[in-house]
């Protein structure tokens, strides 16, 4: 970020602390729902005398999708942490590939996006 980005208005402290409550709320679910899978997530116990091949399948598979969504959580809660650093360091809101504004119509609908819609989508997403 060179001398050019000082004369760039500042996102609002009002639309700053929106999206602040908005991650912080997102971060607080995530940390829930990962408590809450952690169960599902363990091990599948190689029990044939009280569980059939099938069951223990079906749990294996069970278990499978925790572990990717858990996997999605960890990934997503990078992206919140890395949007609340933006926020602190006054750089929300700032595509980190041109410099414009993010449209606030976007950031509504991913809080964590580093690129405007131009930039996200040359680069594919």
């Amino acid at each position: 970020m060179g001398d050019e980005e000082s004369d760039k208005p500042a996102m609002k402290d009002a639309e700053n602390a929106r999206f602040k409550t908005i991650l912080e709320t997102r971060r607080a679910e995530l940390k829930i729902l990962s408590r809450d899978s952690a169960a599902a997530r363990k091990p599948v116990e190689l029990d044939q005398q009280s569980v059939g091949r099938l069951t223990r399948q079906d749990a294996m598979q069970q278990q499978a999708m925790a572990n990717a969504q858990e996997v999605r959580r960890v990934n997503e809660h990078r992206k919140i942490d890395a949007a609340l650093a933006r926020i602190d360091h006054s750089d929300y809101g700032w595509c980190e590939e041109c410099g414009e504004a993010i449209a606030v119509r976007r950031l509504e609908i991913d809080p964590t996006a580093m690129r405007c819609a131009a930039c996200a989508g040359a680069v594919g997403g």
